[in-house]
């Protein structure tokens, strides 16, 4: 089958950085609502009386991301599968990875409702923090798990969506999903009064109605595709092996990454609740980065896997280049953004003097993250395009014991401060190791 004339990339540069950004802005605008979000939650719970709330939502926020973030393979693998069939041509082998993938993020989604009782309890125990703030959070994360089949099966449509090319129309599931979700914050929190339960309650609500418009958006991109294979192909043994293989990787690095963010949440616990919602507040800048950043990432995802689908090295080299050049750029807007405004942002997360001031003596680390995160970002965008998933679990597991160190080192001589050092050296490390294994990558395709 011969692919279609869109997987094949523009011979100017010119012309390719268009390409990039009209993959990429959908996602930036998309992305950028997620932590939107968690602003707006931290937000309507940072008008209630007690810091003890904001560190709730923050700590019920990181352990929902540590059950369901551990399964992010099923949106990068999606999206790495599917982009390398599209720029093949492969219509039945792009019908046949989402199937697979959407099976099992729904079967994922009900066994995690199943065992959440056991899962919370574990995810939770793990954070240091106040009873009064480990029983809040224990609300938020009850009512919130029942999301679990919906918010998986989104990560599908996402990796589906993004391995085509039609990002415009993950922007629309995207923003209807977020925008609702912000104004049922606002709903249930303050106006009918539900606290943490109602934060929750939103995103919840949320998720299934976005699940029911990705699916249907999803399956008329297939089928104007063309785009459908039968059971046997779906689950065939050599696709399975293959998938199961790609999706362990991609399985352990983001246990990685939850394991460097969640201890980041669970020590600032330890150093107390006032640089607990300081920092709550100041991760809310980090995911904005990179989420935003992200656009270039999955724009590289998609250009790059189409063109290692092809076998095509110098489209490879080309998508490379011209997306992480763009990641580049955003990254110093970011920083120059957050270091002129910066107080300002944390002013309109939380109306608290003290949490306000704790967070402005930190801020800088917030300036610096998006100038040393592009690069972990960018990189992983271009391994999963490229289905090269054991590199990046190799990468995550050095960096990650290049963190423990570091953190073994600066918290007890800086405290709070050499908490975000050894954040930051935990984002150099990343962007270091998945470098060196970069032109492993373009080799295979000599």
């Amino acid at each position: 089958m011969s692919p279609s004339p869109r997987t094949s990339l523009p011979d100017s540069r010119r012309a390719l950085n268009a390409r990039v950004w009209a993959l990429a802005w959908p996602i930036i605008l998309s992305n950028m609502t997620v932590p939107l979000v968690g602003a707006v939650d931290t937000a309507v719970v940072g008008r209630l009386p007690d810091p003890a709330y904001i560190g709730a939502v923050a700590i019920g926020a990181v352990a929902f991301n540590f059950v369901f973030w551990a399964f992010g393979f099923l949106r990068m693998g999606t999206t790495g599968f599917v982009a390398q069939a599209y720029g093949a041509g492969d219509t039945s082998a792009l019908a046949a990875a989402a199937a697979r993938a959407g099976v099992l993020a729904v079967g994922i989604g009900l066994a995690l409702i199943a065992l959440q009782v056991p899962v919370g309890a574990a995810a939770l125990a793990l954070m240091d923090a106040s009873d009064t703030v480990r029983d809040l959070a224990a609300t938020y994360y009850g009512v919130r798990i029942w999301s679990a089949p919906a918010a998986l099966l989104n990560y599908v449509v996402l990796g589906l969506l993004i391995g085509v090319q039609r990002t415009r129309a993950a922007l629309a599931v995207q923003l209807f999903m977020n925008l609702s979700n912000m104004a049922l914050d606002v709903l249930f929190v303050l106006v009918l009064d539900l606290g943490v339960g109602g934060v929750a309650a939103a995103t919840l609500v949320s998720e299934y109605a976005a699940a029911g418009m990705g699916v249907w958006l999803a399956r008329g991109t297939l089928r104007r595709l063309g785009a459908w294979a039968p059971p046997g192909e779906v689950f065939s043994r050599r696709a399975l092996a293959a998938t199961v293989s790609v999706n362990a990787n991609i399985f352990v690095r983001t246990l990685g990454a939850i394991a460097a963010f969640y201890s980041f949440t669970s020590l600032s616990g330890g150093l107390g609740d006032l640089a607990l919602a300081a920092n709550g507040v100041l991760l809310h800048f980090t995911h904005v980065m990179a989420y935003g950043l992200d656009g270039f990432a999955h724009a590289a995802e998609a250009l790059a896997g189409g063109a290692y689908g092809r076998r095509d090295r110098r489209a490879f080299r080309a998508a490379v280049a011209s997306t992480t050049t763009w990641a580049l750029v955003v990254a110093l807007v970011y920083s120059l953004v957050y270091a002129a405004a910066g107080g300002l942002f944390i002013d309109a997360l939380t109306s608290i003097p003290e949490v306000r001031e704790t967070a402005r003596a930190f801020l800088p680390w917030a300036v610096v993250a998006p100038l040393v995160g592009v690069w972990s970002y960018q990189l992983d965008g271009i391994f999963i395009g490229a289905t090269r998933t054991r590199e990046m679990r190799d990468a995550m597991l050095l960096s990650l014991a290049v963190y423990a160190l570091a953190v073994a080192v600066l918290l007890p001589a800086f405290g709070n401060h050499g908490l975000w050092a050894a954040l930051i050296v935990f984002l150099a490390a990343r962007a270091v190791t998945l470098g060196l294994w970069l032109p492993r990558v373009t080799r295979t395709l000599e």
